[in-house]
């Protein structure tokens, strides 16, 4: 997974950035599975706390899938920052040919 950063940006706050959240939840569940690692995990809305066999299904099932999404949003960002670069120096090049034509009628 790419190194996702809450640093400031242009385009919106960290809070508003889903896959920011996901990576966080990720790294929290983790962090908890090996806190509490044998124990139950209580749930705020259930009685029963998750035992052996839900924390298995998270560990085997979840983990994995949501490593898996943030592993294709890597793919989808590099592909978008690939199209960025490339746009910018198409632009810059079209300035550099610019200034040279208009260098070239002043001459």
């Amino acid at each position: 997974m790419a190194d996702r950063s809450a640093a400031a940006s242009p385009f919106c706050r960290p809070e508003e950035d889903p896959f920011l959240l996901l990576e966080s939840s990720l790294k929290a569940i983790e962090r908890i599975l090996q806190l509490r690692r044998g124990l139950p995990l209580r749930r705020t809305w259930i009685e029963q706390p998750y035992g052996e066999e839900e924390i298995t299904i998270l560990v085997e099932e979840v983990i994995p899938a949501i490593q898996q999404c943030l592993a294709r949003v890597d793919e989808l960002d590099e592909r978008l920052l690939a199209q960025q670069e490339l746009l910018q120096r198409c632009q810059l090049e079209a300035e550099r040919k610019a200034l040279a034509e208009l260098r070239l009628q002043m001459a």
